[in-house]
């Protein structure tokens, strides 16, 4: 775990701040017809470094799915990096809040995490 947090760390983003939506979790995404058909929730929209919104890629994809969604973004393996990182942050505060009141969500921020280490 410490690898992974390190190397997100390493990653520096250099480059000017984009665009992000800054929550993109299932919860503000909807999809009709097995296809994702709206974005909501803009609360935490910003300018900043892109690889906070890769940690989607998470909870949505897996395998060549992963790599599609990877390759279509076009992002360097520096974003990709800092991704896993905001990712690891992101499941670890879930299992703190979720652990003893919503099991479903404590086992999904495991499943992320041990998703994050493996990779």
């Amino acid at each position: 775990m410490i690898t992974v947090w390190e190397s997100a760390l390493d990653a520096t983003w250099l480059g000017p701040a984009v665009w992000l939506h800054g929550d993109v979790a299932t919860s503000n995404l909807l999809v009709k017809e097995g296809r994702l058909s709206t974005v909501i929730d803009f609360g935490q929209l910003a300018a900043g470094d892109p690889a906070c919104d890769v940690t989607i890629v998470r909870r949505f994809f897996s395998g060549a799915s992963r790599e599609e969604f990877r390759s279509c973004l076009t992002v360097d393996d520096a974003t990709w990096s800092r991704g896993r990182g905001w990712g690891l942050w992101k499941a670890l505060l879930e299992l703190r809040e979720y652990r003893r009141t919503k099991l479903v969500e404590s086992a999904d921020a495991c499943l992320v995490i041990n998703d994050i280490l493996s990779d």
